[in-house]
C-alpha cells in the first residue's frame, strides 16, 4: 500500500489530565500505531499533550445538521436534565 492510499485519521488530544480530549487535525498513516506516533510527532511536539486518540475518518458517523430540530426537540421539554439552576463552586474548575 503506498501512503496516496494510506487511510484518513482523526486526531484528538487531551492537553492536561482532567479535561476532554480535543479534536485537533486529521492525518494519513498506513496503521493506527503510526497514526499516533504521527499525530506525537505533529501536534505534541511542545508538550501539548498527556493523551492521543487517532480514530479511523470512515468511523465517524456525524448526524446531519438539517435534523438538528428532529434530533433534539424531545430534550427541550425535560428540563430537569439541564441542571441550569445549579451554581457551580470556583474549587472545581474546568467545568
Amino acid at each position: 500500500m503506498s501512503n496516496q492510499n494510506w487511510p484518513l485519521f482523526e486526531v484528538f488530544i487531551r492537553s492536561k489530565n482532567g479535561l476532554s480530549h480535543k479534536h485537533v487535525g486529521s492525518l494519513h498513516a498506513a496503521d493506527a500505531a503510526m497514526a499516533i506516533e504521527n499525530a506525537r510527532d505533529v501536534y505534541c511536539r511542545r508538550n501539548e499533550g498527556v493523551s492521543i486518540w487517532v480514530v479511523p475518518s470512515t468511523q465517524i458517523v456525524a448526524s446531519d445538521p438539517e435534523d438538528a430540530e428532529a434530533l433534539y426537540e424531545p430534550a427541550k421539554d425535560k428540563i430537569y436534565r439541564h441542571p441550569t439552576f445549579y451554581t457551580v463552586p470556583d474549587e472545581v474548575g474546568h467545568m
